[in-house]
């Protein structure tokens, strides 16, 4: 994949003399700290040891030319005219990248670029983000802009909330431009607080588990759910000093839920507050080598996801069903916005054989096709590839 990228660049545009860079970026899962984001609150992530390379080569116009062997559409554009377009499909995430970089008042030429990625699309494993900070890190390096990381995964994400318009938090572009082998981000997502977290599975392996029900982000009910917290939010205010509903401790919503006057907004709140507390136990946890406790805290996620958050339904609900079913796997749980996308599972090595084709075969009786499963490693954020 490494070496096709570069090749295919010169299939496409011709070979010149200008050096060809290469630039990767991983996929994400979040761990632990789902819907928690968009409240302020701490999220769990860590990068996948699968992403997305590109290779890319400098021009001396302002055009800028991409390419994807994911994907048979190619594109052009003119770096005077960079504006959404719908037809341009997985483009226009790159392109958006580029349009917040000039607001910004960086500079910078045409380039060549092409893309190959093995994340899933539509999964929930954050192709878009990946996608988003490999073309930033690599117009970085390539131009010399030099803009710190944070910043440039700020950027990222202002690109897919206003030229995408997926009105996502920062942990997707957090954990691909921060990630480090290893290790787990615990991030405050309000204030981009973080700290690494060494995630040693010894004896076990993180196993994702496509339910292949295809969902955006954009035709899900992400957007609901975060006006519904919003509004819960707002009751909250009446009686305590907060500007998101992290801040809120159990013991407190105990006490104040009676301002909250529709159920529905109190159990959005329920799970934002406990899955919250749910994250830094889980930190705990791994602290103290206990990672039968951090299972059990992702059981607990999916429970609350399912019954509070309402953002599972039956795919999900079936994988982590079939899953807990087998001995030796000690926690499983939806991540991702929901709605479709994946679980993600702590397995026992030697349980790895038997879950994919038990837990395959279940889901495809129940649900009438088949789940996908990938056993994954935790990798390195994005940076360039010398070849």
């Amino acid at each position: 994949m490494k070496t096709a990228v570069i090749e295919a660049l010169e299939k496409f545009y011709g070979k010149n003399d200008a050096e060809i860079r290469l630039f990767y970026s991983p996929g994400r899962v979040n761990l632990i700290g789902e819907h928690t984001d968009y409240n302020g609150g701490y999220v769990f992530p860590c990068a996948l040891d699968f992403g997305t390379y590109a290779a890319i080569r400098k021009r001396n116009d302002k055009k800028v030319f991409m390419a994807s062997l994911n994907f048979d559409l190619k594109v052009e554009v003119d770096l005077d005219a960079l504006i959404y377009d719908k037809s341009h499909d997985w483009a226009n995430y790159p392109k958006g990248v580029l349009k917040v970089l000039q607001d910004e008042g960086y500079d910078f030429s045409g380039f060549e670029i092409v893309f190959e990625g093995n994340i899933p699309n539509g999964a929930g494993l954050s192709s878009s983000a990946s996608i988003e900070l490999v073309t930033a890190v690599a117009v970085n390096e390539v131009f010399n802009l030099n803009i710190d990381r944070i910043k440039l995964v700020k950027l990222c994400q202002k690109a897919e909330n206003t030229f995408v318009g997926v009105n996502c938090g920062i942990m997707d572009q957090f954990a691909v431009g921060m990630g480090k082998k290893d290790h787990a981000i615990l991030l405050k997502s309000d204030t981009l607080e973080y700290s690494y977290v060494p995630l040693k599975l010894e004896g076990y392996k993180i196993l994702i588990t496509n339910t292949n029900k295809r969902r955006g982000l954009l035709d899900s009910k992400y957007n609901e759910r975060r006006s519904e917290c919003e509004k819960a939010l707002s009751y909250l205010q009446r009686a305590l000093p907060i500007h998101n509903l992290s801040e809120v401790s159990i013991e407190q919503f105990e006490e104040y839920k009676h301002l909250i006057p529709e159920e529905v907004l109190v159990k959005r709140a329920r799970h934002v507050i406990t899955e919250n507390k749910r994250v830094l136990d889980a930190v705990k946890a791994l602290n103290d080598k206990d990672l039968i406790k951090f299972g059990e805290l992702m059981i607990e996620s999916h429970n609350s996801l399912r019954d509070d958050y309402e953002v599972t339904g039956k795919e999900l609900d079936t994988l982590v069903e079939e899953a807990l079913k087998l001995k030796g796997v000690i926690g499983s749980r939806m991540t991702g916005a929901g709605f479709g996308g994946c679980t993600v599972s702590i397995v026992k090595e030697d349980v790895v054989e038997e879950f994919i084709e038990v837990v395959t075969h279940n889901y495809t009786q129940k649900i009438g096709y088949r789940p996908t499963v990938y056993i994954t490693g935790i990798g390195e954020g994005a940076g360039e590839i010398k070849y």
